[in-house]
């Protein structure tokens, strides 16, 4: 049996199946969902896994994903964390960058960085930018200091030198001092995190890491803990932002990287339906209770930055990391997502949540709050017998309460309220969905519209419509589609190096050079988890850029062993003119970093065809009840059992599909397919 389980702001949601290793095929597919416990995360995974009396020792595989990380960030409840950096370099945190998302917001503000200036320290020593050292490391002061950081009680050290992506001596003796005479407090250099370039990007990335790390460590250990004593005896994987899963070791050396952990492993079970489906090219949308998160996947292919930014807004700069991260836009806008009025008497919802604690106030838990749940619970989407799969029966008394002053203020009833709350969530979501698309030069309508996670199947259809997507897919169990994804994951390790050069045939033996380094690293650490080297599958990227640019693009290397010089330059000419719209074939082109994807391929199930049991759609009919679609009014609707809906069933709308974790909202105007693999599909039915 295989399990996996993703940890979300409001849901902790668990799914898991029996695995045949001869035909590779996934039987008895199960899910649990239970509410996610803030302070101690674990127990949100420990009860969904009581709830439904899940025997641990006849697990084999086990992956998990996190908000651990970005939730301690967002919510500033980090580790105590101090800052090593070279002489004259106190202040790299502090001046940050001078670009600004919105040039002309009065209202900007850069954000008070993680480390207070009396906390970030400086030690004599310098490299320059080739690696040759010009001072040796000074270690004179370290013990004062190390004794200072530890009577203002830190928890943390962050070790940023520069040119240490180049060559990180003086990081490995400084962190090696540290950790001699303080083993109890956590050390993490610059080196560890990335081998790329930028001051302030680098040293950012670093302290974030050390930040979180306390607090990663103690949550990995208890989780391990707690599943050893319930019975579970192999390794625990951990899914990254990267898109693969590695082990928790690895992942408490370096935490950043699980920066986006469970949205990431919802655009990896994407990419596996598509190409079971036979559809390569989708955009990905995941509803949450308290984000909606959406991607997208282009030939198969999800895309990867390795600069990412965190709180970065038209008012605020944000933070940038350095780390490997499926591209996904994020925002505020989830299940639980307040609606608010501005000072301009607007309604806004998100991006503040009602969480899981006390939740919508539907939940009838204390939550007094209006929220996008409460506005579908009213519109009656979500079915009163099966709302939270059944387990709970909406609070309308407390709906109500929860709206008074909304409705009294904008002078509305309560169910024109819960349609205006829909549309702007909605409104949210397509630009959500444009800045992953539109903005990228992408139309929308080439891509078919997976939708997934609680929210996503209730607010597709009307997404789809905006963007004239001609199609939205709703995989089986959409609800925990982000924990399904960590169970089609990969073990994978990205090595990223800073050496610029010229791309020119002279400079390839240097080019494979450093890629060796990589590679050699990338062995070294697979065979410390008991990994062969033969199975191990490496994908080589350059990012290139123009001579005088300041930016890079990323592109694959088919063959490392048979480069040819004429064919990089054309497909980076193509990739820059795809990008920018506009290439240079008369400039210089320069290598600026080396990316290596080190990958072991776990042994996984393949989606397979649900046989159909001759049933009649009608013995899936619930029942017909009145639910409104706003515009297009209020209409007696069939409800359905998904679980009783077969492939090949074809039923126009409107309707409402209920299932255990989520219910999807068919709309007037469309209808659903259920295809071999028993994903519904929505079409719009076209007007004569």
């Amino acid at each position: 049996m295989r399990i996996a389980t993703d940890i979300g702001g409001t849901f902790t949601d668990l799914v898991y199946f029996n695995y045949n290793n001869k035909n590779k095929e996934l039987t008895n597919v199960k899910v649990s969902k239970s509410s996610t416990t803030p302070n101690e995360f674990e127990k949100g995974i420990l009860n969904a896994i009581e709830k439904i009396g899940l025997d641990l020792s006849t697990i084999e595989f086990f992956a998990h994903g996190t908000t651990v990380v970005i939730n301690a960030i967002t919510e500033r409840k980090g580790s105590k964390t101090a800052l090593f950096t070279t002489k004259g370099f106190r202040d790299v945190l502090e001046i940050a960058r001078g670009t600004r998302p919105d040039l002309y917001n009065f209202n900007f503000k850069k954000e008070a960085p993680f480390v207070e200036r009396y906390l970030r320290q400086e030690v004599d020593e310098r490299i320059n930018y080739l690696g040759e050292v010009i001072s040796p490391l000074n270690s004179d002061n370290v013990d004062s200091l190390l004794n200072y950081f530890v009577s203002e009680g830190v928890e943390s050290i962050a070790i940023c030198l520069i040119h240490a992506y180049k060559n990180p001596i003086h990081e490995k003796q400084l962190g090696a001092l540290i950790k001699k005479k303080y083993p109890n407090i956590e050390v993490i250099t610059s080196h560890e995190v990335t081998r790329e370039w930028r001051e302030y990007e680098r040293t950012s990335s670093t302290v974030l890491s050390a930040y979180v790390k306390p607090i990663t460590t103690k949550y990995l250990n208890n989780l391990t803990h707690n599943l050893q004593k319930l019975g579970y005896k192999n390794n625990l994987y951990i899914m990254q932002s990267n898109g693969g899963i590695t082990t928790v070791e690895d992942v408490k050396a370096n935490p950043i990287t699980l920066i986006e952990s469970g949205p990431a492993s919802g655009v990896l079970g994407a990419v596996v339906l598509g190409r079971t489906i036979e559809k390569k090219n989708l955009i990905v949308l995941d509803i949450g209770g308290t984000t909606a998160k959406c991607s997208l996947i282009e030939n198969g292919t999800p895309k990867i930055v390795t600069t990412y930014n965190i709180e970065k807004t038209k008012t605020k700069a944000g933070f940038p990391i350095l780390t490997p991260v499926i591209d996904i836009v994020e925002i505020g806008n989830g299940g639980g997502s307040i609606a608010w009025l501005d000072d301009g008497g607007k309604m806004r919802v998100g991006p503040k949540s009602a969480g899981a604690i006390p939740g919508p106030s539907s939940y009838g838990k204390g939550g007094q709050n209006f929220t996008t749940t409460d506005a579908n619970v009213v519109c009656n989407r979500i079915h009163r017998n099966y709302f939270l799969g059944g387990e709970l029966t909406p609070d309308f008394n407390n709906i109500e309460r929860a709206a008074k002053s909304l409705c009294n203020e904008l002078n509305m009833s309560l169910a024109e309220m819960a349609r205006g709350v829909i549309r702007v969530a909605n409104s949210n979501m397509v630009n959500a969905l444009k800045s992953v698309s539109v903005n990228k030069g992408y139309d929308p309508r080439d891509f078919s519209l997976i939708v997934i996670g609680g929210g996503g199947p209730m607010h597709g259809a009307y997404l789809a419509n905006d963007l004239q997507i001609p199609e939205v897919i709703v995989p089986l169990n959409a609800g925990v589609f982000s924990a399904f994804g960590m169970l089609m994951s990969d073990l994978r390790r990205d090595y990223i190096r800073t050496d610029v050069m010229d791309l020119i045939a002279d400079n390839f033996s240097r080019l494979n050079g450093v890629f060796k380094e990589m590679k050699d690293e990338a062995i070294e650490a697979y065979e410390r988890d008991l990994y062969q080297k033969d199975n191990i599958i490496f994908e080589y990227h350059l990012d290139l850029r123009y001579d005088g640019q300041e930016h890079s693009v990323k592109l694959k290397l088919t063959d490392l062993n048979n480069l040819q010089i004429d064919v990089i330059e054309r497909d980076f000419h193509q990739l820059h003119q795809k990008r920018y719209a506009f290439s240079l074939s008369d400039t210089k082109i320069e290598i600026v970093n080396y990316h290596l994807v080190a990958e072991v391929i776990v042994n996984k199930p393949i989606i397979v065809k649900v046989e159909s049991k001759r049933s009649s759609i009608d013995d899936a009919l619930i029942t017909y009840e009145d639910v409104d679609f706003d515009e297009s009014g209020i209409h007696n609707s069939k409800f359905y059992d998904r679980d009783k809906l077969e492939p090949g069933m074809v039923e126009q709308g409107p309707a409402i599909i209920v299932e255990q974790s989520t219910s999807t909202v068919v709309p007037p105007s469309h209808q659903f397919t259920i295809d071999d693999y028993a994903n519904i599909i929505i079409t719009k039915i076209e007007q004569k």
